[in-house]
């Protein structure tokens, strides 16, 4: 026998009984797509994670080993575990009987992972720049200071908290960017051929973004900035401005996030597998950031339908709040040093 048909037999050979391993190809993924062409991006999906926006300060790299993720995971979870333990207050009393209390953990929905994008484990959503924090400007973080006062006045309603008034959800849930809260961390997108809405959970906010077209003029504002997309190949290339002026501090127990009603957000929704959409988000506000910054957050498949978030705290609540303000003010109470300075910077 020849020498090549040998080599040709054996190689045979060895593949058939198992000798050698052939490694698979990579099976490209099929972007499923509408009867008109584009991608498909409907269903119901989750941007739930125990990744923040910035990274923290004791982490100084954003992809994180499983060992070090398994230990932030755990730590977190302990959290949860002793979060309903009840605790005594400054006088060391505990709780009484009939006392209501805050949320408990059975409230709670921000997931128990972190974040994985293209395999890697991440400390913050926050990729550029290299330090995973938003690059504000010195001017913009005295203004920072001037609205956490403003959250601490009890003037009148509209001067309170947006979420607290059910007008939108609380953060920068609805976006964009669409951000992560405590709980109601999901969405809905609905596609036609010129439009595509995306259904916030929190507050049941139904974000319309139109496919072409041209932003109204910049003295008119929206909830959720005016939003108009295009396609860039597979990806979804979203640009959102005209910001109402009441959006420019979004604040929640995970996230802080200031601008001005000049901010213009840039979104790109590139569906990567059957069960993830990668959500990336550019915000460009000179006036606030030194720089531009750039962000990155898995979207997860998740079971629907999406119930309805009947917000009522703005229809009940607030009047308890200021009343209980008013009666405050009337006993005659000081507030703490901390909460007359930032009421001062508030103006």
């Amino acid at each position: 026998m020849a020498t090549g048909s040998r080599a040709v037999l054996m190689a045979f050979l060895a593949v058939t009984l198992g000798l050698v391993s052939i490694p698979p190809q990579a099976v490209e993924y099929a972007v499923p797509r509408m009867s008109y062409g584009v991608p498909d991006l409907q269903g119901v999906w989750t941007n739930a994670t125990i990744t923040t926006l910035e990274r923290p300060q004791d982490i100084a790299k954003l992809v994180l080993t499983e060992a070090e993720a398994t230990v932030i995971e755990q730590n977190r979870q302990a959290f949860y575990d002793a979060y309903d333990e009840p605790t005594a207050n400054a006088d060391g009393e505990l709780p009484v009987a009939n006392d209501p209390g805050g949320y408990n953990t059975f409230w709670m929905d921000e997931g128990t992972r972190l974040a994985r994008v293209n395999g890697e484990i991440r400390s913050s959503f926050i990729v550029e720049p290299e330090d995973g924090q938003i690059p504000y400007r010195l001017l913009a973080r005295f203004r920072m200071f001037q609205h956490f006062g403003r959250f601490l006045s009890y003037d009148g309603p509209e001067i309170r908290p947006l979420g607290e008034r059910c007008v939108v959800g609380f953060g920068s849930t609805g976006g964009p960017p669409m951000l992560p809260v405590l709980y109601n961390n999901n969405y809905q997108i609905v596609q036609s051929p010129g439009n595509v809405m995306i259904l916030v959970e929190m507050n049941h906010d139904a974000r319309i973004i139109r496919i072409g077209g041209r932003h109204p003029p910049a003295d008119v504002y929206k909830w959720l900035g005016d939003s108009i997309g295009h396609w860039e190949d597979d990806t979804l290339v979203v640009e959102t401005s005209n910001f109402h002026p009441d959006q420019s501090f979004r604040a929640a127990l995970k996230h802080v996030v200031m601008s001005t009603p000049d901010l213009v957000v840039t979104e790109r929704f590139t569906r990567i597998s059957a069960d993830e959409i990668l959500y990336d988000f550019t915000m460009d506000d000179p006036a606030v950031y030194a720089k531009s910054w750039r962000g990155e957050i898995p979207l997860r498949a998740t079971e629907g339908p999406i119930y309805e978030y009947a917000c009522h705290e703005g229809n009940y609540a607030l009047p308890g709040i200021l009343a209980g303000a008013r009666a405050e003010e009337k006993a005659g109470k000081e507030p703490p040093w901390w909460q007359k300075l930032l009421l001062s910077l508030a103006g």
